[in-house]
């Protein structure tokens, strides 16, 4: 049975890879890409490599390759690593965050005209939550988030809004390897209660946030659970003074009859 082989640009005969071939370089730069994103502080390149445990040769090659494709860029001086705008280039290559934005932002607003409070649309990028839209209230004393910021996936509302449409055994081992941090006193930081929170939330369609992610701060976020794109949630946030048991209800309503809307034109839309 003859082999089979392939001629390379040089002339000589390269045998085809095995099926399954590990790609070992790619593996590699996979692991830099990922522990540069999961880092909690910048990394250098020795620290990148002492982390790794790659040698310094090998570290600098990939990452220096990888900053030529753009999906590593450098901080001042060159010291210090982080993702690239290739990334996200990528990563919304097929999503189109402009028309998502156009669709979204008169739910935004009218669900603000009605409750006012600032109301604001999200994505999920694995383990944090972008902001992509907000509408704020009119209020001189209200909450304010620049667009393009990002919180934390296990935090508040938003978190547990999308966290309640995640399989358990996958939020479980998120938990384990991020933690539930102590953002106020009123955090949860029990496993077990965090749980049963998801819980209560799959039951009702919406999640509560009474001053757990920020002091003085309640919250309300619908999961849109959208089938194209990224996880999508709209929330709307408030001053806990403002905000009592009987409006924190009247908005849970009303954020998810117009997250369903947006939903549904989420899905129907097309996308680039």
């Amino acid at each position: 049975m003859k082999k089979n082989s392939a001629n390379s640009p040089n002339g000589q005969v390269e045998k085809s890879q095995p099926a399954g071939y590990k790609a070992p370089a790619v593996h590699k730069a996979f692991q830099i890409l990922k522990t540069v994103a999961q880092s909690s502080e910048s990394l250098g390149l020795v620290q990148l490599a002492e982390q790794l445990g790659y040698s310094k040769s090998t570290t600098h090659g990939l990452v220096h390759a990888l900053l030529r494709e753009g999906v590593l860029t450098q901080g001042p001086g060159g010291r210090k690593l982080f993702l690239g705008p290739m990334i996200a280039e990528l990563m919304f290559s097929t999503w189109d965050q402009e028309k998502v934005m156009k669709l979204a932002q008169p739910l935004l607003d009218e669900i603000r005209d009605t409750v006012n409070e600032t109301v604001i649309l999200g994505a999920r990028i694995q383990h944090r939550v972008l902001i992509i839209s907000v509408a704020e209230a009119f209020d001189s004393l209200k909450i304010s988030v620049p667009v393009g910021s990002t919180i934390p996936l296990i935090a508040g509302a938003v978190g547990k809004a999308f966290l309640a449409t995640e399989n358990p055994e996958l939020v479980a081992t998120m938990i384990q390897k991020y933690g539930l941090r102590t953002y106020t006193p009123r955090s949860i930081t029990d496993v077990t209660s965090y749980f049963e929170e998801l819980d209560r939330v799959r039951t009702c369609g919406h999640a509560v946030d009474i001053e757990e992610y920020l002091p003085g701060i309640n919250a309300v976020a619908v999961a849109l659970q959208n089938l194209q794109g990224l996880p999508i949630a709209i929330w709307v946030v408030g001053m806990s003074a403002n905000i009592d048991a009987d409006k924190l209800s009247r908005i849970a309503t009303i954020t998810k009859e117009q997250a369903q809307r947006l939903r549904r034109m989420v899905d129907k839309a097309t996308f680039r």
